[in-house]
């Protein structure tokens, strides 16, 4: 998981908008380019949602299977124009950390729970404050180092709760929130008052302890919420990638909720031999193999007592010649007992990975109909772009899924797999194909420059495996799908999701017996060692000389796509240029987006994510933008809902990403709809 390469973006889409004061008539050309897209199938019939569906906000995804849907319906499609801000909260966690700003990004989501909205910041602090006004109730610090280096960022994307049965009413850690920390800690606190709970190993803390020594403490990390599954916390890490090839492992670790015992561990680079994954790991290699990696957020079905696992590619991401074969449970969803950690089923969504396509997003567990028969499905979108809906109970594709060749003739050592699955029904949702002639630009030479560059690369479509002559990536290993998930309409049998759509090139280079190369890069592009492989990797966003992507607008979308059929209902352009161009200038490009959507019974979803500083409300059943409100800074997270005393809040934390360039802040604002009975509105 990493955008280091965006950190360019703002620049590259700054100088498009700067070129487009003397580019004229050209410039309308371009905002042709990103209109609102196609709806695409036959709107989804009406149903009745179960009872008890969408109520609440207790777990980071809404509920613990990412539906991220609320049934609160105040705010609707008629008067969401209305939205206001109600409060805003500043947490001033940069106070005394101001240098961390440059490595930090809020990409937190609240819970209400004990009556309290519950959230942490960067720095993973963790706040409690009032649902109606925004009033701090109390503050707990972990104390992290914010002069570190984070394997990725300071972040913290949410809180988890859970309330211990055998505890007496009203006692001390009766209920609890947990947390996890830049620098691998799982901490455990009173979700009412937010003292440490003692008796969670010691004193409130566990450490959580890599499989090897690190090159610095930040290199292993945990960012997303824990899972919590009866009584037991479950959390995976995040791990820098393409440092090395013999790395430390993607260990998912279990633990007692009350004392912090360990309970089961598991290992997506399988290490037991009688494990039947260990032959897709060719000549021992799972041995010398680290990662795979569970970053993002873990799934829970309580009835079933399981546990959806998104795991990562193996350790190096862009050379797999030391792990040859498919490297099972790895770029897998991977469904585990949540008692004893064994593997129930998997799902490889890509066979030995290329091309750090780790399944970034959490497993959707929704309920979804067709022919008037409910199924329960695990819907993984992917950043490659690719959707997989999967039967719950077995891991057979609910959706019918096909392996189709894929292009081969990789480097010396390495040995591609021939096919990959693909989705038979639902297309890519974001391109994954450019060519030469369709190359972006705003002047005749600026294309045709985009046009050589492309033309110098592999593309041979998705999949193209890295090379010394340079692959191009689209799209680029940001996304596709990321972090911000998906969200689910139960009424509609909609899944909603967000993607970025930019490319960039791959280039692979012989290294000397030293590890050394003599790769020039330029001074966007990107390298990483990969140690203990033959080839160093660089990477860069697919520019032209004046600064233009070239890949063309839009380059961000939000689409639905409709569960029963695989087919995508609607798609259409997400973000503007607004805070990238001289004067504020918003033109309809789309920009690439971190953070996810959410929908409400209301038929709305509301979504951050973009480079423009906004929250917008767009039309469940058509996609149609109904609603903008401005955001203090980036809005780099997924929002969330909740009815308090009568009235619908929408709140999203506002603090920016460093490594996509937004404006960072620490604020959670709060919308809502006017207060008309209030004096002081």
């Amino acid at each position: 998981m990493k955008f280091t390469l965006l950190r360019t973006v703002s620049l590259v889409i700054g100088t498009f908008i700067a070129i487009s004061f003397i580019g004229g008539s050209a410039m309308w050309s371009v905002l042709g380019l990103a209109p609102d897209l196609t709806i695409e199938g036959e709107a989804p019939v009406l149903r009745p949602v179960p009872d008890g569906t969408g109520q609440g906000w207790t777990a980071y995804g809404g509920d613990k299977g990412g539906a991220r849907y609320a049934a609160v319906a105040q705010i609707t499609p008629d008067n969401v124009k209305d939205l206001e801000i109600a409060w805003s909260l500043e947490t001033g966690v940069f106070e005394g950390r101001e240098e961390a700003r440059k490595r930090a990004a809020f990409e937190s989501t609240p819970i209400l729970v004990e009556g309290s909205l519950v959230f942490c910041t960067q720095f993973q602090d963790v706040i409690a404050v009032d649902p109606g006004n925004g009033t701090q109730k109390w503050r707990y610090s972990p104390g992290v180092d914010a002069t570190g280096r984070p394997a990725n960022q300071f972040t913290c994307r949410g809180v988890s709760y859970w309330q211990d049965r055998a505890a007496e009413s009203g006692s001390a850690c009766a209920s609890r929130l947990y947390v996890g920390t830049v620098d691998s800690r799982l901490i455990a606190l009173d979700a009412r008052t937010g003292a440490p709970c003692a008796e969670f190993g010691e004193g409130g803390t566990v450490n959580v302890k890599p499989s090897m020594d690190l090159r610095w403490p930040g290199e292993y990390q945990i960012t997303s919420a824990p899972a919590i599954i009866g009584d037991t916390v479950i959390t995976g890490s995040a791990i820098s990638d393409n440092l090395r090839t013999e790395a430390p492992l993607g260990t998912v670790h279990a633990f007692d909720a009350r004392t912090g015992e360990v309970k089961w561990r598991f290992n997506p680079v399988p290490q037991d031999a009688a494990d039947p994954a260990m032959a897709t790991w060719a000549d021992g290699s799972a041995a010398r193999t680290g990662h795979a990696n569970v970053w993002s957020t873990i799934s829970v079905d309580e009835a079933r007592g399981l546990v959806f696992l998104p795991t990562s590619s193996p350790s190096p991401d862009y050379y797999g010649g030391n792990r040859a074969g498919d490297n099972r449970y790895a770029n897998s969803v991977v469904a585990l007992n949540g008692e004893s950690g064994d593997v129930v089923w998997s799902f490889q969504t890509v066979h030995h990975d290329l091309w750090d396509f780790d399944l970034p997003a959490q497993p959707g567990l929704y309920t979804v109909w067709r022919d008037g028969v409910v199924h329960d499905v695990v819907a993984q979108v992917t950043k490659s772009g690719l959707l997989f809906v999967l039967d719950r109970d077995t891991g057979e594709p609910f959706l019918p899924v096909e392996e189709r060749a894929v292009p081969q003739g990789a480097v010396a050592g390495e040995v591609a797999s021939p096919t990959q699955p693909f989705p038979a029904v639902t297309p890519n949702i974001v391109p994954n194909t450019l060519k030469p002639g369709n190359a972006f630009g705003i002047t005749l030479w600026d294309k045709l420059a985009c046009a050589k560059q492309i033309r110098g690369l592999r593309r041979d479509g998705l999949f193209t495996p890295p090379t010394e002559q340079g692959t191009l990536a689209y799209p680029f290993q940001g996304g596709g799908a990321n972090w911000g998930s998906t969200a689910y309409d139960p009424a509609r049998n909609l899944l909603v999701v967000n993607m970025s759509s930019i490319g960039a090139f791959v280039k692979l280079t012989k290294k000397n017996a030293d590890e050394s190369t003599t790769e020039t890069l330029s001074d966007d592009a990107e390298y990483a060692p990969m140690e203990g492989a033959p080839f160093g990797m660089s990477r860069g966003i697919l520019t032209s000389p004046l600064g233009l992507p070239c890949t063309p607008p839009p380059w961000g979308v939000i689409a639905g796509i409709n569960l029963d059929t695989g087919l995508i209902v609607w798609r259409q352009t997400i973000g503007t240029s607004q805070d990238l161009a001289p004067g504020g200038m918003a033109l309809k490009t789309g920009t690439p987006n971190i953070g996810g959507p959410i929908i409400t019974s209301g038929g709305l979803v509301f979504i951050g994510a973009t480079m423009d500083d906004y929250l917008r409300a767009f039309d469940v059943s058509t996609g149609r933008e109904l609603w903008k409100g401005r955001l203090p800074a980036g809005g780099q997270a997924t929002p969330m809902t909740y009815d308090y005393d009568g009235r619908q809040y929408v709140v999203i934390a506002a603090g920016g990403h460093s490594s996509l360039g937004t404006k960072q802040g620490d604020s959670l604002v709060a919308f809502a709809l006017p207060d008309r009975g209030s004096p002081s509105r």
